[in-house]
C-alpha cells in the first residue's frame, strides 16, 4: 500500500501538533499561559483547517485521520493539563493542607491527558459522532483549561489547589462521559436557521461574550456550552 506522508493537510495538521508542543514549553518552561492559550487557539484552528483542506483538495487518508488523533493529543490533551500544572505550582492551599506541597502532586492534573487519550482512542472508533459528540470534546477541553489558566496568572486571581485538582477530575470525566454534546458542524446544503437554532443562537451568545469580556468569555462560554448540551441530552432522554 502506498502511503503519502507529505500532503497539505497533513502539513496543517503537524502545524497543530507543534503549536501544541510550543504551548507545554511555554507553560512549564517559560510560565508564559497567556502564550500557552494562543498557542492552543491557533492549534484549534489549524485543526479545523486540515479536515477541511483535505475535503476541498480530495486527499483524505487514513494516516491522515490517525495523525489528527496524535497532533491534538498534544495540543489538547497534554498542552491543557500542562498549564495546569504551571497554574498549580504557583497557587496556594485553601486549607492549608500539607500533602498539597509535595512534588508528586504537583503532576495531578495530567490525570486530564490520560482521559484525553482515552476520549481520542473512543472517538476513533465511535461512528455516532457526526452531528454530536459523546462527551465533551478534547479540543473545547483545550482551550478551556489553557483559557482558564492564562486568566488566573495574568490577573492575580487566586485560584487554590484544591480547586485547580477538583476541574482536573470534572473535566476529565466530562471528557469520557455519555453526555451528548452539540456540534458546530453544519450539514451539506443546510445553513438555514431551522434545525440549527441551537447553533446560531450560540454561536451569536459567544461572540457578543467575547466582545465584551474578551478573554474573561472563554472559560464561561465553554461553560454554558456544557451547561446547554447537558440539558438538551437530558431532555432528548426523558423524551
Amino acid at each position: 500500500m502506498k502511503i503519502k506522508l507529505f500532503t497539505i493537510p497533513n502539513f496543517i495538521t503537524l502545524g497543530n501538533l507543534m503549536c501544541g508542543v510550543a504551548s507545554i514549553v511555554a507553560s512549564l518552561v517559560y510560565g508564559k499561559l497567556m502564550l500557552a492559550f494562543e498557542l492552543v487557539i491557533l492549534a484549534a484552528v489549524l485543526d479545523f483547517f486540515d479536515g477541511f483542506a483535505a475535503r476541498m483538495l480530495h486527499q483524505p487518508s487514513a494516516i491522515g485521520v490517525q495523525l489528527d488523533s496524535l497532533a491534538d493529543m498534544v495540543s489538547f490533551g497534554t498542552a491543557p493539563a500542562a498549564a495546569f500544572v504551571a497554574l498549580y505550582a504557583t497557587a496556594p492551599s485553601a486549607f492549608g493542607w500539607a500533602w498539597l506541597d509535595a512534588e508528586a502532586c504537583r503532576y495531578l492534573p495530567f490525570v486530564i491527558t490520560a482521559f484525553s487519550a482515552l476520549r481520542l482512542a473512543k472517538f476513533n472508533i465511535d461512528d455516532s459522532q457526526h452531528e454530536e459528540f459523546s462527551g465533551l470534546t478534547t479540543t473545547a477541553n483545550g482551550i478551556f483549561c489553557t483559557s482558564l489558566a492564562a486568566v488566573c496568572l495574568s490577573d492575580d486571581l487566586v485560584i487554590a489547589r484544591e480547586w485547580i485538582l477538583l476541574i482536573a477530575v470534572v473535566v476529565s470525566a466530562l471528557l469520557v462521559s455519555p453526555i451528548r454534546m452539540f456540534s458546530f458542524k453544519f450539514k451539506a446544503h443546510s445553513f438555514g436557521w431551522r434545525g440549527n437554532e441551537v447553533r446560531y443562537s450560540f454561536i451569536v451568545f459567544a461572540l457578543a461574550a467575547i466582545l465584551l469580556l474578551r478573554i474573561y468569555a472563554i472559560p464561561l462560554i465553554i461553560v454554558i456550552y456544557i451547561a446547554v448540551s447537558t440539558l438538551m441530552w437530558i431532555f432528548k432522554r426523558s423524551k
